[in-house]
């Protein structure tokens, strides 16, 4: 069995839920280059739940 990961990489719906805004703001934000940073693992994209708390903390500042 591979072991258990304390923290995964969270998907757009888990962004859009956390940070409490539509999907397609996320999509939006992406293309004007705003926003948490996403990678692509294949056709998806994925965000490291560090790098979007640390946006959003920037953001209050």
């Amino acid at each position: 069995m591979a072991p258990l990961v304390s923290e995964s990489c969270w998907t757009v719906d888990d962004v859009a839920a956390f940070l409490r805004v539509p999907k397609g703001t996320l999509y939006t934000w992406r293309k004007r280059h705003y926003g948490p940073s996403a990678s692509r693992v294949g056709r998806y994209l994925r965000y490291d739940p560090a790098e979007v708390r640390a946006w959003l903390k920037n953001r209050a500042e």
